[in-house]
């Protein structure tokens, strides 16, 4: 098992004091690495020796000159920048999904704010208060309404995604409508307004599944600019009834398996191999997601 979720490491200095600095950005541009991101949310690789793939690092002599770039942060003295910019035929272009299961710690971090940002941008191209349109700021970290001069920020989408046990042998999992047959994961769902966290976890494994829990634990977060959720990984023990009353609106399928069921499924997942005909579990998430995470984290005991 990983020690740590997938695109949640802080691998970089935000440096966030320096984006109202002209001068600083001006000059920081000139010797910077640029994370280069089409507007699919797509990124330039290569392959290294054992195929993975890796990000390309663009020089800013190499982006077109009127691309407007965002300052991400810094490392090692070196400072960061994102430009959006058409996918071209010198690399290989891949999705963060793609790219994120095998990468570093500071590529991962580095696409993960590259690509929610331009989410972001794509999606608040007018201000919410007047309708008029918005401009970028803060080198790519708000937008700022050409009327009001209301400032906004990006949003982040608090989502709570849990694993749920019966205190022994089995863990339920569910399938959602867009899944295929034989794929299950864990539960999650949205935080409303004015909830808690752990209220949340109850709330949704509840309307999902109607089973109550207990011993709602935190255990990791995850960034997802899927487009722009904040997943917050919790353990939940079952507490009383352990039959499922499935919401047909929310769920296709959910049911409790063992440990070894779920292993077995994993280690079809992680080999990429045909699960054996007419089992019902046949796959779980891959890598990049928490949800594997707190699997993982389960069946380690």
């Amino acid at each position: 098992m990983s020690s740590a979720v997938p695109l949640a490491g802080s691998a970089f200095d935000r440096a966030a004091h320096r984006r109202s600095d002209a001068e600083w950005l001006a000059n920081a541009w000139a010797g910077a690495r640029v994370v280069l991101v089409s507007p699919k949310s797509v990124a330039p690789t290569a392959r290294r020796e054992d195929g993975a793939p890796h990000l390309v690092y663009r020089t800013p002599e190499s982006v077109p000159v009127d691309a407007t770039r965002r300052f991400l942060g810094v490392v090692e003295g070196v400072p960061y920048f994102t430009v959006v910019a058409e996918p071209d035929a010198a690399d290989e272009w891949l999705s963060l999904r793609e790219i994120g299961p095998r990468a570093e710690d500071l590529e991962a971090s580095l696409l993960a704010s590259a690509i929610g940002l331009e989410q972001w941008h794509q999606r608040h191209t007018h201000c919410p208060r007047c309708g008029a349109p918005t401009v970028e700021s803060q080198a790519g970290w708000t937008r700022t309404c050409t009327v009001d001069s209301s400032e906004h920020f990006p949003r982040t989408d608090p989502a709570v995604i849990m694993l749920v046990h019966d205190g022994g042998d089995r863990a339920l999992l569910g399938r959602g409508h867009q899944w295929g047959e034989g794929r299950f994961s864990t539960l999650a769902g949205f935080v409303e307004p004015g909830e808690s966290l752990e209220a949340a976890v109850a709330r949704e494994v509840f309307e999902e599944v109607g089973i109550a829990v207990r011993n709602v634990r935190y255990l990791a977060s995850q960034p997802w600019p899927f487009p722009a959720s904040l997943m917050i990984g919790f353990i939940a023990e079952l507490d009383g009834d352990p039959s499922v009353n499935l919401d047909p609106t929310e769920m296709a399928e959910a049911a409790w398996f063992t440990r070894d069921e779920i292993s077995r499924a994993r280690d079809w997942t992680d080999d990429e191999v045909a699960a054996v005909e007419g089992t019902r579990l046949q796959a779980i998430p891959p890598h990049l997601s928490i949800s594997r995470y707190l699997i993982d984290t389960w069946l380690e005991g």
